[in-house]
Parts: C-alpha cells; structure tokens; sequence
C-alpha cells in the first residue's frame, strides 16, 4: 500500500523533522544534508525594472512611514471568504482575500456571477472605511483553467491538454481571456500560472501539469504571465481587465516521492535545476508579482521553510522582486509550528501566509512574534515592501475598474470560440484503423455516460474543488461532447442518437463510446496504478464491436492511464484529456463533411508519455528504462496516419487495489478495508458477509438493496448492552485530508430510530451524532458528510486511522448505510458538535 510506504518513509525521516522552537531560524532548518540549495549552481532570471520604478518605491516607502506595526502584520496574513465577513476588516487590517475551492459568496460555490461581483465590493468597501493608512485588499482565486470558479464563466482545457497543444499563442490567448473574466467579477488575481512538472502520473494533480518534460512549461510560462497580467509598466499598474499572476508551486511538487501530494521531492540540487525549475525563470523574467511555494519538501525539509530556496536562490540568481504566498495552511506542517501560529514560515521566506480559516489566531500570533523579535522588523518591512510593490502593480490602488461588472464578457462568442480553438488542438489521436473522419451523414450512435456530462469533460478545480456534483445546467454556455456531435451530424442530413449503454435498434454507422474518469482534485486524485479500473465501457466497446459497429473511444482523464484493452476494442482511440466546456471542439475533429473529409485534422501530441503497463512507475522521456506503449511526443493525424497493432492485456498490478478514500463501496469493503462486529461480551468478530446472530448479541448485519441490489448494509442494534459496527484496516494518515476540508460521507436510512445516544467511531475517537440521526425522516435516503476537522476538534489523531467508520450504541437502533468514503466539503457537511448546540 502506497501509503504505508509513505509513512514508513516518514519515519525514516525523523531525526531531521524533529521540532524546532517557534521563533528558530530558517537557515538552522535548512542546512540539514540534501536540503540546501547552493545558489552559484542556478541560472539567473530578474523581474523587469519596471516593477520596482523610482515612483512605486517611492510611494511605497511614504506608505510604509504612515503603517503601524498592526497593519504591517495584516498585510501578511490571507483569510478566504468563507472564515471571513467585511466587518471582520474593521476590526483586523488584513491585506488578502481569497476564494479557495468550493468557497463562494455567501457558503454559495454555485452563486451567480453577479454575487461575485457583489462581494468583491462589499470587501473592497470594508477595507477602504477602516482607519489608519486603508491599504486595499489583493483579492485571490484559483481561476486555473478559465475562470472556473464561477457559473456562466469560459471553462477551457486543463493544462494536460494545453501541453499536448505545443501552441504559446493559443496559451497567452487565454490568458488574456482568463484575466478579463476574472477582473469582471472583482477579483485582482489568480494563483496560476501553474508550472509543475509532474514525473509520477499517479499524482491526483498531474492534468494541472503541462508536461513530464520542462520544455513545455519553459515555452508557455512567458506568455501565459504576459496573458494575465500584460507586460509591467513603470508609468502606471496593469491595463484595466488584466490580473496579477502566482507562479506555482515553487518547487518540485511535481516531483514528490511515488506521485504522493504535499509529498516530498527525493532528488538532488541538479535534478531539481534541470527538471523542476521548469518555467519559473520565464515567469520571472516576464514580471509574475507573485509566487506561491509548495506545500511539498526536499529531501525531508517542507518548502515553506526552506530559507535556501525561497531567499538565497528566489531573490539571488532568480531575481525575483515580487512576494511569496504559501499555499493553503501548509505553514502549519513546519516543525514547531501550527496552522495558528509560525514565525519559522516568515524567516524562511513567505510573505504572506495563506490561513484561510485560522487567520485571526495566526494574526495575533504574528503580531506576538514581531513584537518579541522572534521575526525582525526588518524582515516584516521587506516582506510588507514586496506585497504592497505587486498591489501597486496590479492596480488595487485605482478606484477605477471599468470591466468590472460587465457580466457580457463571461463566455462572450470570442472566448467561446477560443475555448473551442482549444479543445481541437488538445485531443491526441492515438490509434485510427481508418473509421476517422466520420461522414457526416453517417447514423452515428454516441455511447457513454460522460458523453452528454459537461461535468466530467471539465474535471476537478471547476465550481467545486474536486468538480464534484456538477450538471450541465450549472454551465449554461457549455455544450457537451454529444450536443456538439449531435449538431455537427444533422446539420449535415445525418443523425445522431445519444444511448449511454451503447443500446441501439437501428444498427448505426459507427458509434463513439465517451468515458474516462471522474473528476477529482488534489488529495482524491493520488491513485496507487494507472489501471483504468471500470468495465462498463470495455463492455459497451466489446458488445459493439461483435455486433459489427466500427467504434471510436473518446478518453477523458487527467493523466495517461493504462487502457490497452479499451484501445484493442476500439477502431479509434482519442485522448482527449479534460477539455471543459466548449464539448463541440470534439466534433469538430471526429465529424468530417459530407464526403467524408477532414473538416479539421488532429493537432495534439503526447506531453505525458502513455504507460505500457498499469503499475504507474515513472515513465519519463529521458529516463533509464524507458519503454513507453506511445512515446513523449506521439500523436497521428489524417496527414500523417499510422497503425497500431494488438497490445498485451497483462497490467502488471494486482487488480486488488488498496484505498485511502474509498471503504464500502456498491456492497463490498474495499481492500484493505472490512467491517468489524463487537458486542457486550467484548469479542471482535468479521463482519463482510451475512452473520448468523441470537437475540442476546448486540448488533446484526445483513445485506439490503440501495443504489443496486445488496449495495448497503442494515445494522440492527439489539439494545443488549454495547455494540459497534466498524470498518477497521492498516493505519493511514489523513492529516492531509483534513487540512483539505475532506469529510466522511456516507449513504444512510433510519429504519428503526435510535433509542439511546449514537456514536459515530473514528480512529480511536467517538463522536455523539445522536440529533443528526433523530432528525432524519425515517425510511428516506440521506447522506451524512461530516468534516475531518470537526473529528480533529474532538481529539482524534488523523495520523493513523485505522477506523474510518463505525457505528456504536448500547441502545436499540436499525439503520442501513451504503458507499462509505472521503469526500470533498461542497458546502454540505456537519459538524456533529455544532449541530448537537
């Protein structure tokens, strides 16, 4: 199990972890073996003149004389807009907002657009009428690919797609396109662009990557940072309807040990050079006002306190004159701090510490630090300097914004058709046996139930953080995949007919199957194989095939995955990776005209190389070893065709996979997990299948039907004396999950109410849910989603769980659960605590 290796590991890696006194010195934390930098061994970049000119300096320093100390601190501290209310800025002068995954105005992530624009100005407002020197706030969101945050907004490609692209033009296009649409609703700057380089696919964030090789983020990091913010002027802040840029995630978080993320990078100082700084030197030398540091290490030392790396090397040979953000909450994982306070963080090198809902505590903390000199006011000035330099820059100052508010700029006709441009320059042909270009007039049969799911097709970080629990109504400018199949078809006197398990009366002409894997972000999307593990496409692809339907697979992932049996089924196999909103730029490529001819050939080539086997073992152009099924840089085209023979069916994992996330899933336990009986007489016994009872035992268990037959389980507590049902496997830690707002959800029905308290078990931890089980309507399907970090405020140690779920009362109760795992906190979980008051 990849986790356990992980914390193994972990172990290993103590003696250099061990806890260092709050105020301690970055440089005595960095110093350790393999851990610091040498800065005469990097290259040099510099941020333009034109960021820090005589006039903003100047400004800047007469600022600086009116600031106390109060309000210096404030402007290092980043609260996000769901821990925090205009009135708070009354009170704490602090410099940033942000609007982290899934938060949204008023707990909304679905609000309206113009509910964005109102709370920017309701913020905005609050920071002007507090007293003292009224610096304004840098509001920040992660508008990663399009503004994806907001409802109506242009979701483009992901990076993965962006990367097989090879096009800087079309990249600094829609930096230009995304900066517009955020500016529209009041936001001044986006934590992009992303530049990480990813060199273990298993990493759940690898589509944020635009390649495993560094060439293509040193070619599109100069033109997606003068997208969004244009070039910088010593003569004034950026253009109206242009936004400050995060080049992110310095350094290495591509590169973790085994593709784990917040992991850490195991490598040498050369490797991180060669491979890892990537594209942060076009950055710079483009003018990014910021950058944001990793929540990942090097060699067992977290970035974020690695004064060698964000000090001597960032403002050494990189030059860079902007400010440091760290990433969310991870000041809290350095030795000897917590999310509530940490001085090392600041010594090392942030400048401004992103707390999203431990701002106040962390606020008072820092202010405690500077006043006792655990951090110099020197190095509070210098950081201050460089936050209110890039705010100067990014025009926070100017009263004006005249794109503000103008919701006619979301998903104009332009940025759609961009989006589109996008979308057919991403996909990658990977096998073609002749059955492409579709006429068409053919009768065309579209398979597959993320072919009409704009959801799917866009992916994590989209409305919500994981881009869970969307529907096409939520993107009312999209079209999905079958929708822009199904008008490029009849409007060539052809038809379409939409049919998710591939079921037809008719036989059609060719069908196109669309599936691929569920949207996830960071946390959800670490896997341990490459195993593209549902059958129902393969099935869908093999009952077409016999009945003699030339088939075209369209594949949506956010990494290359091991699909070698779908490829064999298929006369047509398209990676066509996490395109977003605009589905029509599919068609586009697949449907030819009415001869039968190309209307657009294929673009796109491989930036990620595509596994042989299933076993995710890093497969990287340049490697030793390396033995790709298609290589870096692979792609066909109806120029340019090639064939493609029978591939090996042998994967080379166990198809028995372990979970950190999932334990109880369409009526199983999922390995390592299984379900635990004890009772009164205090005998632990298994509890995976039907287990003979007598009426003095306290709990039974038997299967029911939920989602489908035998999915859930109904637990029946006798009221005999004690009782738990639990599920109970190998320790794993979740402390990672937790900072991510990561809750346990679980499918339930009260069958018979609870005659006495109820417990919900966790780790070694109980937890009275009692009223939240008393106040669901009986017989009635519910999910329950409680937060990690509520369990953590009831003491429970989120390093080694080793039981996600359970059940426990010495009271009578009846109650079936199904589909038992992590998910993310779409503004639906509890708090048992807080709902019990």
């Amino acid at each position: 199990m990849r986790y356990a290796l992980s914390t193994a590991a972990l172990l290993a890696a103590l003696p250099m972890l061990a806890l260092a006194p709050v105020g301690a010195s970055a440089q005595d934390l960095a110093v350790r073996p393999g851990a610091t930098a040498h800065p005469n061994m990097w290259p040099r970049a510099a941020s333009p003149d034109a960021m820090s000119d005589a006039e903003t300096e100047a400004f800047v320093t007469e600022l600086m004389s009116r600031m106390t100390v109060e309000e210096k601190v404030g402007q290092t501290i980043q609260a996000d807009i769901g821990s925090i209310t205009p009135a708070d800025l009354a009170t704490y002068p602090l410099g940033s907002i942000l609007a982290g995954g899934s938060s949204g105005p008023g707990g909304n992530d679905k609000a309206p657009a113009q509910a964005w624009v109102d709370l920017a100005r309701e913020f905005r407002a609050a920071a002007a009428a507090r007293p003292g020197a009224r610096i304004p706030l840098i509001y920040g969101i992660d508008a990663v690919h399009g503004h994806n945050n907001v409802p109506g907004a242009t979701v483009f490609p992901h990076n993965i797609g962006l990367g097989a692209a090879r096009d800087p033009d079309l990249i600094h296009r829609i930096g230009v396109a995304t900066a517009l649409e955020v500016a529209v609703t009041g936001a001044d700057w986006t934590f992009g662009p992303t530049l990480a380089v990813p060199r273990d696919d298993r990493w759940g964030r690898s589509y944020e990557g635009y390649s495993e090789d560094p060439e293509v983020q040193r070619a599109y990091a100069g033109p997606m940072t003068l997208g969004l913010q244009g070039e910088l002027r010593a003569d004034g802040p950026l253009a109206p309807g242009r936004i400050a840029g995060s080049a992110k995630h310095y350094l290495a978080d591509g590169g973790t040990f085994e593709g784990e993320d917040q992991g850490d990078f195991r490598g040498s100082e050369q490797e991180l050079i060669d491979v890892h700084l990537g594209g942060y030197p076009a950055a710079i030398d483009a003018g990014v006002l910021s950058v944001m540091a990793s929540f990942s290490g090097w060699n067992g030392v977290k970035h974020t306190g690695n004064h060698s790396l964000l000090t001597e090397v960032l403002r050494g040979p990189l030059g860079f004159d902007g400010f440091v953000v760290s990433d969310w909450n991870a000041h809290g994982q350095l030795p000897g701090c917590t999310n509530d306070s940490c001085a090392l963080a600041i010594n090392a090198g942030i400048d401004m510490l992103m707390a999203p809902d431990t701002w106040k505590p962390l606020y008072e903390s820092t202010l405690e630090h500077v006043r006792a000199g655990r951090i110099s006011e020197a190095r509070l000035d210098e950081a201050v300097r460089r936050i209110l330099r890039a705010k100067v820059k990014a025009g926070v100052f100017r009263e004006e914004r005249p794109v503000e508010g103008d919701l006619s700029q979301l998903a104009s006709p332009a940025h759609r058709a961009l989006a589109r441009e996008a979308v057919r320059e991403s996909l990658v042909l990977l096998k073609n046996d002749g059955v492409l270009p579709i006429r068409a007039g053919a009768r065309v049969l579209v398979a597959g139930t993320a072919a009409d799911d704009i959801g799917q097709a866009a992916g994590g970080w989209t409305l919500a953080w994981q881009g869970t629990g969307n529907t096409n109504a939520d993107f009312p400018q999209g079209q999905s995949i079958w929708a822009g199949i199904e008008e490029a078809v009849e409007a060539a006197g052809g038809s379409a007919t939409l049919s998710a398990d591939g079921a037809f009366t008719d036989k059609p002409d060719v069908a196109i199957v669309v599936f691929g894997e569920m949207p996830y972000a960071e946390f959800q999307g670490d896997v341990d194989t490459l195993d593209f593990l549902p059958t129902e496409p393969l099935e869908t692809l093999r009952r077409l095939k016999a009945a003699g339907v030339p088939t075209v697979s369209v594949f949506l992932s956010g990494r290359p995955m091991w699909t070698n049996p779908e490829i064999n089924a298929s006369d047509a196999f398209v990676a066509a990776w996490l395109p977003g909103t605009e589905g029509g730029g599919v068609a586009d490529v697949l449907i030819g005209d009415a001869e039968g001819q190309p209307r657009n050939d294929f673009h796109g080539t491989l930036s990620f190389s595509w596994p042989k086997d299933a076993t995710g073992t890093p497969l990287n152009r340049g490697e030793p070893g390396y033995d790709p099924q298609f290589a870096y840089g692979y792609g066909l085209t109806y120029a340019r065709p090639g064939e493609v023979g029978a591939l090996s069916e042998e994967s080379g994992v166990d198809s028995s996979t372990s979970s950190i996330d999932h334990y109880f899933v369409a009526g199983r336990y999922v390995a390592p997990w299984g379900l635990m009986l004890r009772d009164a007489g205090g005998q632990n016994k298994p509890g995976t299948v039907k287990v003979a009872t007598s009426p003095r035992d306290g709990v039974r268990v038997r299967p029911i039907d939920d989602l489908a037959q035998e999915s859930g389980q109904q637990f029946t507590f006798t009221g005999a004396g004690p009782a738990d049902a639990y599920i109970e496997g190998v320790p794993i830690d979740l402390s990672r999950q937790a900072n991510g707002e990561l809750a346990i959800s679980f499918r339930y029905r009260i069958d018979g109410a609870p005659q006495g308290e109820v417990d919900l078990m966790f780790g070694r931890g109980r937890t009275d849910v009692t009223d939240l089980f008393e106040a669901a309507p009986p017989n009635e399907w519910r999910t329950m989603k409680v937060r990690l970090s509520c369990l953590v405020g009831e003491g429970v140690n989120l390093s080694g769980i080793d039981v996600p779920f359970g059940l426990s009362t010495d009271a009578a109760f009846t109650v079936s659960v199904s589909e038992i795992r992590l998910a993310p906190n779409n503004n639906d979980t509890v708090c048992p605590t807080e709902a019990g008051q």
